[in-house]
C-alpha cells in the first residue's frame, strides 16, 4: 500500500530551508535576515560572508541548504534564484539566574530562534 505523497508546501518555482534552535534572539536574527531579503542568491551569499554579525554564518548555511534543495530536489536553475522570503520565529527560551545582593535573584534569559529561507526562480529580463 504505502503512504500518499504529501503535497508541496511551496510553488513549483520555489524551494525552502529551515534552521531551528539558533542561539540568538529573534530580533538580532531578523537584522541579518533583512540584509538578504529580495536579493539574488550570489549577492546574498557574499553579503553574509563579509558580515560582522556572529549569526551570519548560520544564516549562510541555511541559505546554502535552500539553494541545494532548489537544485537537487526541484531542478531549479541556481543562477536565476532570488531570496523570496526570509522570516524569523521564536523558539524556546532557557531561563538561568544569577544571585544578587540582599537575597535577590537576577533573571537571565537565553533565547533561541528559528529561520526559514525561501528561494524563488525568476525569469531573466532580456
Amino acid at each position: 500500500m504505502g503512504k500518499e505523497k504529501n503535497p508541496r508546501r511551496v510553488a513549483d518555482n520555489e524551494a525552502f530551508a529551515k534552521s531551528k534552535m539558533l542561539r540568538t534572539s529573534p530580533q538580532k536574527l531578523n537584522l541579518v535576515a533583512a540584509l538578504i531579503r529580495g536579493k539574488k542568491v550570489e549577492k546574498a551569499l557574499s553579503d553574509l560572508t563579509f558580515s560582522k554579525k556572529r549569526i551570519a554564518d548560520d544564516v549562510k548555511k541555511c541559505l546554502q541548504s535552500a539553494i541545494a534543495n532548489a537544485e537537487n530536489n526541484h531542478g531549479l536553475d541556481v543562477d536565476s534564484l532570488i531570496v523570496a522570503e526570509a522570516y524569523v520565529g521564536k523558539n524556546l527560551t532557557m531561563k538561568r539566574g544569577h544571585p544578587r545582593a540582599r537575597g535577590r535573584f537576577g533573571k537571565i534569559v537565553k533565547p533561541f530562534s528559528e529561520l526559514t529561507i525561501k528561494v524563488r526562480q525568476v525569469e531573466e529580463q532580456a
